[in-house]
């Protein structure tokens, strides 16, 4: 809640301050310290502090001093007009020409870049405020904001058509609660927090809805389709794409007939496939589209629904559908409709602000740049009286715009390519007010249907390959909902153009990174299919109650014909987050066949390398030979790592290198399948040569991002170029070696199975203390992550030179120990020799205990 004016007495009316502030014609210098502090009366919050001398104390001053730090390594001060620690920047000016002439909007856009100059002058540990203010004192004040707080570029809020607020605007409460909510709790006003909470309670209703209906016998693809297409007439009522209320209405008008109601159903359905007249609704609807309702007279087209099932549909079309949020909206969705995911649904997405950090460098910010420049090339032609010549080098962009290509090769339900198109309209949004500003005809540049007679950004510009078929639809489902939303707010329900959906095709539901001609199982010499376990079944054992692989649930052995490189569509950028696979579990989770046929087709990508880097590849690939612009990817944070540099450092050398624009080597995420915590890596790749941005966490608030929320509180920014371990500085992974150094130094030993790894206790259960000599052959265990943090308090079942009968006989409990918990893991491992010495670590590195024999 946004706190009302805590001060009544000390309120000047609103009429007053807008007639005083009008007259006033001194400069900014002379004024905007008056102006702001009469405004924070009119708002009811405290005015600016008194300014100190250590600008650590500073946190809610005029003047604030910042250094700038210039490429010949000198710095400079400036000093913010008004500032607030974590909430905004204000720049203030006191623009002499017109409201709305040329030279007012120029002059806002300099102190606009002015501001934003001031943000990213800021010390680290302040980190980047969510808003700019830019005020024309006595006129107008303008509001930029930026969630992600990571450095990126501020874009118009709430968007490009009422950003700027007129002194006559404060008349209107709404206003004044959102600069007040701007002063006492800005990110209050970030969409995504506001929009998160309603779209969490409408996928926990959907799940439930999901799996109730499952119980009933109905299979989940038909059970998904249903509600997929209930969900989308909740919306359409909300924005009136249906008359209001008809879907809630027909809903409750038949909530006591549930067979009534499903014939209903399928003829409302057929009825919006075609358009015209409804029976059910007893007036006209728009035509939607043959994919979305196609079948609407088939059997088995509407589920038998129950009357507790009608109640919670109609829960779900209470929420406000125009507030549901399509960027976290796919995820949750998804895991609605899927079974084994429902445990993760509502408590664990990733976070909005998680998304905006890869797009904005990705795709966002080389558009602004291109638009700064056409947009300082028009203003100069202006400012010379050549209107049209601005007017065409603004189309030119415009044109440019609406026609740059994203992909997302791995695209989930859309979540990615949804954040992306809302930055394009964005932008779309500012290139239309320029055009306006420069005196274009405002219905010649306005969208008038959502079919176009003119030129703008469409769906159509998105494209997704995405393998999962349930996935891939919603992500034109979502990516359809947030492209009508966006439409709808800037021209109304008026201007939506039938069918209202397109099949546009733009999502391919397929591999992205294997072609093949065919699949076969593998057979044995009796013809019979090889199988091996799933991965996916365990059960309890008979004496230990752990959980193992239960050996009953198996699946076939494949071998893929003419497996290959799969091909993307054409892209200007490439954006998104592939599947998190280690390379270790790569054949457990994926089968024995499919890895083999990805190394076939993958030979130019080390098969140590996790799954992603065959996208990381394929993107570089891209970039490098001039097919696109720039790809921004999510990895493991094993990027840095030496094995997965292998697969990076020839694209950052040789005669085309490619530059990492922008990285981030350890940001926290949140796993898709089961919300669990994980540390990632953010990476984008430009084939322009120029230093890098390079972001580091410094704090983070533990537990947030499980709950969707953004955990990373602060970062820091350094520029430079970014070496291929993600550092900026000497490129220690250049650094030859020193034949002094030779045979002193092994790799550690690795036990291959999580059982010869044990506590303090079990180290005793198994005779640790108790029996001769099993000290040799039990001892503490620990890694790097033992001495850079806390200790594990780890020992390590070491039978290296010892047979299994001399293992079973001296120190029976150990040998049993190993039996129940290491021999059924090692009996599934691929490799033969692990499976053979099933009692001995896996890598025991003889050549390093040969090399330490005698050593204290």
């Amino acid at each position: 809640m946004i706190p009302a004016v805590t001060d009544p007495a000390r309120t000047p009316p609103i009429a007053a301050f807008i007639a005083r502030w009008r007259a006033a014609s001194g400069s900014e210098r002379a004024n905007y310290q008056l102006f702001v502090g009469e405004l924070c009366d009119l708002l009811g919050v405290p005015k600016p502090d008194p300014a100190s001398d250590d600008t650590r104390d500073n946190a809610y001053v005029f003047e604030r001093r910042v250094q700038f730090a210039h490429g010949d390594g000198t710095q400079s001060n400036g000093f913010i007009d008004c500032y607030q620690r974590g909430r905004f920047v204000l720049e203030a000016k006191k623009v002499r020409a017109g409201a709305h002439t040329k030279g007012f909007d120029d002059a806002l856009l300099r102190a606009r870049a002015q501001a934003e100059s001031y943000a990213r002058a800021l010390p680290a540990s302040e980190g980047r405020p969510p808003f700019l203010v830019v005020v024309d004192v006595g006129h107008v004040i303008e509001l930029y904001a930026e969630f992600s707080r990571s450095g990126a570029t501020y874009t118009p809020f709430p968007d490009p058509r009422s950003h700027r607020i007129t002194l006559d605007d404060l008349h209107s409460e709404a206003i004044r609660a959102r600069l007040r909510a701007l002063w006492l709790d800005p990110l209050a006003l970030d969409p995504a927090r506001i929009s998160a909470r309603v779209t969490r309670a409408v996928s926990n209703e959907l799940a439930a809805l999901a799996t109730s209906l499952e119980a009933g016998g109905h299979a989940p693809q038909a059970v998904a389709a249903f509600l997929t297409r209930c969900l989308f007439s909740m919306f359409a009522e909300d924005v009136a794409l249906l008359p209001e209320r008809s879907f809630k209405e027909l809903l409750q008008r038949h909530r006591t007939e549930p067979a009534r109601l499903r014939n209903m159903l399928q003829v409302l359905w057929a009825d919006m496939d075609r358009g015209g007249f409804s029976a059910v609704l007893e007036r006209d609807v728009l035509r939607f589209n043959g994919k979305l309702f196609k079948g609407a007279g088939a059997d088995g087209y509407v589920l038998p629904i129950t009357r507790d099932q009608i109640d919670g549909l109609l829960r779900a079309a209470g929420a406000d559908w125009r507030e549901v949020e399509p960027a976290i909206f796919g995820t949750l969705l998804e895991r609605a409709l899927a079974p084994d995911e429902r445990h993760a649904l509502g408590a664990h997405y990733t976070p909005r602000a998680y998304v905006e950090r890869l797009v904005l460098p990705t795709v966002v910010q080389p558009l602004r740049a291109d638009w700064l420049d056409a947009q300082a090339a028009a203003v100069l032609l202006a400012n010379e009286g050549k209107l049209e010549e601005a007017r065409a080098e603004v189309r030119r962009f415009h044109h440019q715009l609406c026609t740059t290509r994203v992909l997302d090769p791995a695209c989930g339900s859309g979540n990615f390519l949804y954040v992306t198109l809302e930055h394009l309209k964005r932008l779309e949004g500012e290139v239309l007010n320029q055009l306006a500003a420069l005196g274009q005809d405002t219905d010649a540049v306005k969208q008038d249907k959502l079919g176009f007679a003119g030129e703008t950004v469409t769906l159509q510009q998105l494209r997704g390959i995405e393998i999962n078929p349930r996935a891939a639809a919603l992500a034109e489902l979502v990516l359809w909902i947030g492209f009508l939303q966006w439409h709808i707010r800037a021209f109304g329900n008026s201007s939506v153009a039938e069918p209202v959906i397109h099949d546009y095709g733009n999502i391919e539901c397929r591999d992205a990174v294997l072609a093949y001609d065919r699949v076969d199982f593998v057979m044995d010499a009796g013809g019979k299919a090889v199988t091996r376990w799933d991965g996916v079944h365990f059960k309890p054992h008979p004496v230990t109650g752990e959980q193992v692989p239960d050996e009953a649930f198996q699946t076939p052995l494949e071998k893929y014909t003419n497996p290959r490189k799969a091909a993307w569509p054409a892209a200007d950028f490439i954006v998104g987050n592939p599947p998190f696979i280690g390379s270790k579990l790569m054949r457990l989770t994926l089968g024995d066949g499919y890895v083999d046929a990805l190394q076939a087709a993958w030979p130019d990508v080390p098969e140590a390398t996790d799954f992603v880097m065959r996208w990381w590849h394929k993107a570089a690939v891209t970039v490098r030979d001039g097919e696109a612009r720039r790809f921004g990817l999510i990895t493991t944070n094993t990027l840095r790592q030496t094995y997965v540099r292998r697969a990076i450092e020839p694209f950052l050398t040789g005669e085309q290198p490619i530059t990492l624009a922008f990285a981030c080597a350890d940001h926290p995420w949140v796993d898709a399948a089961d919300g669990a915590g994980v540390r990632i890596a953010l990476t984008v790749g430009s084939r322009v040569r120029s230093p890098g941005v390079l972001l580091e966490v410094l704090a983070e608030q533990p537990g947030s991002a499980g709950a969707g929320e953004d955990a990373v509180q602060r970062f820091r920014q350094s520029e430079g170029r970014i070496n291929s371990d993600l550092t900026i500085g000497a490129d220690l992974t250049e650094a030859a070696t020193l034949r002094s150094n030779a045979d002193i130094c092994s790799v550690g030993m690795k036990t291959i199975g999580a059982a010869f790894q044990i506590d303090r206790a079990s180290a005793e259960a198994i005779g640790l203390g108790r029996l001769v000599g099993l000290d040799t052959f039990v001892r503490p265990y620990i890694n790097g992550r033992d001495f850079a943090s806390s200790t594990r308090s780890l020992y390590v079942v070491d039978f290296f030179g010892l047979g299994v009968d001399e293992v079973r006989s001296r120190f029976p409990d150990a040998y049993q120990h190993l039996l129940l918990r290491a021999k059924p893991e090692r009996d599934l491992n691929r490799n033969q020799i692990f499976r053979d010495r099933w009692w001995v670590i896996g890598h025991p590195r003889p050549q390093f205990r040969l090399a330490a024999k005698g050593l204290a």
